[in-house]
């Protein structure tokens, strides 16, 4: 895990994080063969275009609710062979690669709430692991009703 020496320091790698989230999204629309899943990954950049906004409002000042609950996660990435994303990828590929980039992603916000002491921060990261979760569990769900349902 990086050294950060400030809370900037660790808003902005976020937003560094989120940003790339938003361009894999952007790539996989850019590279589908079908409108429908065209769209769902053009939501998902949205998706994490609104996580890099709510980055960036903290870091200027804003104040987040605590997360409240927590998300179901089916695991069906974690058996999942790691799949590297290319140019062109089938479906089934692409919805491997984002539950295994949803999970890293939850992961590192995860261990970014344990690392910070101040509430504001721990709220924020603890909010973003489970948006992460959220949209792993839409990847899985479409996993299973699309490639388990299929086969």
């Amino acid at each position: 895990m990086n050294e950060w020496k400030t809370a900037d320091d660790i808003l902005d790698f976020a937003i560094s994080n989120e940003q790339k989230a938003v361009d894999f999204y952007q790539e996989l629309a850019a590279a589908a063969t079908k409108a429908w899943t065209r769209d769902v990954f053009e939501q998902y950049a949205r998706e994490e275009m609104g996580h890099k906004a709510k980055i960036e409002a903290v870091k200027a000042g804003q104040k987040l609710k605590p997360v409240e609950g927590k998300v179901l996660d089916l695991k069906l990435g974690d058996y999942l062979v790691d799949i590297e994303p290319t140019p062109g990828m089938d479906y089934q590929s692409a919805l491997v690669v984002a539950m295994k980039r949803e999970k890293a992603a939850f992961r590192l916000y995860s261990d970014l709430a344990r690392q910070v002491e101040e509430e504001d921060l721990k709220n924020l990261f603890l909010l973003l692991a489970q948006e992460e979760a959220k949209h792993k569990l839409r990847f899985e769900v479409e996993y299973d009703e699309y490639v388990l349902c299929e086969n």
